[in-house]
């Protein structure tokens, strides 16, 4: 079964595909413009399942333009058009990984706000953009104009998400091991793997997922709280010491923690960890029988441009712990990490 996620031309895909019968009723002139796109050799992101065309999304730049097609109209600004996007199925998972490339276009275009039109039928797909912010602020004719701001924190880290506010937070380090971390978070592969990029990252529900399921034996992690900020760490691997192989990489937000006795059995065990795990499931059975699981569920918010290196804690930051698998980070140090690893500042939001 082949359910990746790909940039595909318009000219490549079939509009007599049953998947597009729906959006041709809605938008009399649908077939116009799709032909009109694949001439302009424009791109739209697709997925797959058994041949089947379960996901569209086009993405559009409207940057510097006034929105006077809409009630009330919107003032010119950096903005990006959720042009096309229909899920089938009411697939809520994968929703959630389209919400994701979204969110990834509009931080790579700076993007201060992000808008969709949608016809108020379309309830699944309302309630999954509502969910990671988008707010209803306006009509076009019969539809609904929903608008996410990259530019405001409401304090809730869904809501807010890509966004994250660092003052008055707990932060953390967590470390992952080589084998776990690239397949968790792909934005964040080290260069020499880059090559291996296309084997070592498979574009599937818990590698560019918004949410990340992290199992440990770590007691401590038992202190972790929503809204806690994690900055992960790559432990060193077979190639170099850990000076300059263990290296900070991300940084995500905990939305909550568990340990497998929070669970009735593992039928419930499994329901909750298996989508966003990198484990199968008979492995996720064997992580519920152990005593002291603890389960961890993230946002995974940033890739850092730049990994800061365990050298660099080390030595200008003065890290010192007792076990490198756990530990709270000061604000200075975390404020440090951030400007070390180059982050993106329109993603932190103080």
């Amino acid at each position: 079964m082949n359910e990746t996620i790909t940039l595909k031309r318009f000219a490549d895909i079939d509009l007599s595909d049953a998947f597009f019968d729906s959006l041709k009723e809605d938008h009399p002139g649908f077939e116009a413009w799709f032909q009109k796109k694949s001439e302009n050799n424009s791109k739209a992101y697709v997925q797959y399942t058994d041949n089947n065309l379960q996901a569209f999304l086009y993405l559009k730049d409207e940057s510097g333009e006034e929105l006077t097609d809409v009630t009330p109209t919107r003032p010119a600004c950096n903005r990006l058009k959720v042009g096309t996007f229909k899920i089938d199925a009411h697939n809520t998972k994968l929703g959630e990984r389209f919400v994701k490339k979204i969110m990834d276009a509009a931080l790579y275009k700076k993007a201060d706000e992000i808008y969709v039109t949608i016809f108020p039928k379309h309830e699944g797909l309302i309630r999954i953009l509502q969910r990671y912010g988008f707010n209803e602020e306006g009509k076009k004719g019969d539809e609904i104009v929903l608008v996410k701001n990259m530019r405001a924190i409401t304090g809730d880290i869904l809501k807010d998400y890509p966004l994250i506010k660092t003052t008055d937070k707990r932060k953390f380090l967590l470390s992952i091991y080589p084998k776990y971390h690239t397949q968790m978070f792909p934005d964040s592969i080290l260069r020499n793997e880059e090559s291996q990029k296309y084997e070592l990252v498979k574009d599937i529900s818990y590698t560019n997922s918004i949410h990340k399921i992290y199992l440990c034996f770590m007691p401590d992690t038992a202190q972790l709280q929503r809204g806690d900020i994690i900055a992960i760490y790559r432990t060193k691997d077979d190639k170099g010491a850990a000076r300059y192989r263990s290296v900070i990489t991300s940084v995500c937000q905990i939305e909550e923690v568990k340990t497998n006795k929070d669970f009735a059995n593992v039928e419930e065990f499994l329901a909750y960890t298996n989508y966003y795990s990198i484990f199968n499931p008979e492995e996720l059975k064997q992580w519920y029988r152990q005593r002291n699981c603890y389960v961890l569920k993230m946002t995974y918010n940033i890739a850092l441009t730049k990994r800061v290196t365990n050298g660099y804690m080390v030595d200008e930051l003065k890290m010192a712990p007792q076990y490198w698998g756990f530990f709270q980070l000061t604000d200075e140090q975390f404020n440090a990490i951030l400007k070390k690893g180059e982050v993106d500042e329109s993603v932190i939001i103080n």
